[in-house]
Parts: structure tokens; sequence; C-alpha cells
């Protein structure tokens, strides 16, 4: 009964409204926050983005709406690329007339993840840092668009919440990687964050990867196509004008994802403030975001970008809420930092891509 291309506008006004209303409440950040307003907020947000209609609008809905039904189940195939989601979807594609519930399904995941991931992280907090990630730039595109590879970032998000429990950060590390092949890196990236736990190495690793993609060296791209599968290959070999997109040293992307990373040299160096978990997707985000530059010339990079950005709220409104002090900057100015990545979501969506 929604046209499809109102679901996204709707979707950012719900959202920004909220938030608002939300930033302006008065009672205790740290005391105890029910979880039904929340809670609720999510299942409707759940139906209205699992409902959607299948059509252009969103991209790949339309895409596995149009294949629904062309596979036929044998039995769980261990083989597949993706061997949880692509099994997941040929099963229920071979049991369901209508790709709808799958839709629902993965809004399910996708939403609940990241709203129990907020529970974990910030139990004090939970709708407002949930309304945040709601707001973070790449959400909304990748409940409706690149669903496989947004469902397996809310799962890995989970693995990094509940780091201080290895059986369960594994569990979820592994249903990340059976939604999604491209998880192998953070994958990779979050293991390698347990034995370098120098943030220096990490910033200088960063810069160096900078450096690179403005002097456009495309030999680490280069090596990476050589390391991908034949679709990653084609992408880091091509460039997005070759598919009638943008190209060259993105700026506007650049500046986008140094926005977490001068918070987290000011909450590191400046202030003092050491946390394990908050170090942990900090130290993870300069991985990735890193290695995304060193592959800015490929086509839609933005993909490889979102291995990064998924995290992205979560460095914004950490110290905000995770330093026990009403009196710090950091948490007196909270409003401020909501504001600004809201503000972004917005500028980006309502203008810049309009």
């Amino acid at each position: 009964m929604i046209p499809d291309f109102l679901y996204k506008y709707i979707f950012l006004i719900v959202v920004t409204i909220l938030t608002i209303v939300l930033v302006k409440d008065r009672r205790n950040i740290f005391e105890p926050e029910p979880m039904t307003g929340s809670l609720v907020f999510c299942i409707l947000i759940i139906l209205f983005v699992g409902f959607r209609p299948h059509t252009h609008a969103f991209v790949d809905t339309k895409n596995y709406a149009d294949w629904w039904g062309l596979q036929y189940w044998t039995g769980f195939d261990f083989s597949a690329e993706n061997i949880l989601f692509d099994n997941l979807y040929v099963w229920m594609s071979n049991k369901l007339p209508d790709p709808t519930l799958f839709f629902v399904l993965v809004a399910t995941v996708y939403f609940s993840c990241l709203l129990a991931a907020c529970r974990k992280l910030f139990e004090a907090n939970t709708f407002i840092t949930f309304l945040v990630c709601l707001a973070a730039f790449s959400t909304f595109s990748y409940g409706t668009n690149g669903i496989k590879a947004g469902m397996a970032a809310s799962l890995f998000v989970m693995a990094l919440a509940y780091r201080d429990n290895l059986i369960v950060s594994i569990i979820f590390l592994l249903l990340s990687r059976g939604c999604h092949h491209s998880m192998t890196l953070p994958v990779a990236a979050y293991i390698l964050t347990f034995f370098c736990k120098d943030s220096r190495w990490y910033f200088y690793g960063w810069l160096f990867c900078l450096l690179m993609a403005a002097a456009h060296v495309t030999f680490f791209q280069n090596l990476l196509a050589g390391m991908s599968d034949d679709s990653g290959s084609s992408y880091l070999t091509s460039s997005n004008t070759d598919w009638g997109g943008k190209s060259g040293f993105r700026i506007d992307f650049v500046l986008y994802s140094a926005m977490p990373i001068i918070m987290g040299y000011y909450v590191i160096f400046k202030y003092e403030l050491r946390d394990s978990l908050y170090e942990t997707m900090l130290h993870y985000y300069l991985i990735t975001n890193g290695i995304w530059m060193l592959c800015m010339y490929g086509s839609f990079t933005n993909r490889i970008a979102y291995l990064s950005w998924f995290v992205y709220p979560f460095l914004i409104i950490y110290p905000c809420f995770a330093i026990p002090s009403d009196s710090h900057p950091l948490v007196v100015n909270r409003i401020k930092y909501i504001g600004a990545h809201l503000g972004f979501t917005l500028f980006m969506e309502l203008v810049y891509y309009a």
C-alpha cells in the first residue's frame, strides 16, 4: 500500500523524530532502561522492511524475488559459497510460493541482532543507541538491497558484543561467515585484534593506506584481486565507470570514514580512556577501512567499505555512554555527536544522492 520510493524516506523520518525525542530525555543515562519501547519499535521496523514490495527500488530484493523457486532443493549443499544463506534461500523457495516470509526472516535477524548488541553494550541506553545504528548511512540499504551482507554484518556485531564470552563470540562468527563469504576479512581482522593490542600501529597502518590511495597506488588492489574469487576479482579489476557509477579517489567516503578514527584518537591518546571492547572495535575498523582504501579504485568498493562501516555507529556512540561520568566532555557533547551522525545520513540521502 506504500509506494516503494517512499520506504527509505519514511524510515529516515521516523528514526529522526524518535532520535530528537530521545536525546532531549533528561533521565539519568546511567540507570537501567526498560526494554519494552525499543523491542516494540524493532518489531515494527522488521514488519515494515520485511513486507516491502519486491521491486527494483530495492535492487537485490527484486533479484531474489525473480530467482525464487528456480533452484530445486536436493538437500543441504555443503559446497555453497554462502553455506547458510544460500541453503536457507533455496530450501524456503521450494517450500513457499512467495519470498515475503524469507525477507521477513532476514529482516528479523538483521534488526534484532543490532538491538541485542545495543542491549548487551548499552543496557541503560538501548533505545537511543539502537536509533543511532538505524540512522547509519548504510543501515537501510543493507536491510533492503545487500541483505546477505547486512545479515552477516549484524551477526558479526553480536560476535563483537560478546567478545567477553569467546564461545558465544565464535558461534556468531561462524554464523556470520556462513551468511556471506566476504566476512572472511572481518573474521581475520577480529582475530588479529587479539594478538596486536597497540593502537598506534593500527593508526599508522590506516594512514599508510590513505597515502597509498591518495597516490593512486593499485599494487595492493591487484594483489587482493588475485586472492579473491571470480566475483571479487571482477570488482577489483574494473572501475565504477565501467558500470555507470563514480570512480576514483572518493574524498566523500574518506571524510565519512575518518570521523570515528579522529574520535578514537582523542579517546585513546588525549583522554587516555582504556576499554578493551572499544579498542577492539576501533582496531577492527582501522584494519578493514584501511583495506577498503587500498581497493578504492575498483568498482562497487562501497561493499568493501561496508565491512568497516557496519561498526561505525558503535564507535561514535560507545564513548558517550560507556564513560561513567556525566561531566566528561564526550558525555556532555553526546547530543552533538548523535546529531552530526544523523545529519550526515540525511544530507547524503536527501541532498547529495537525491
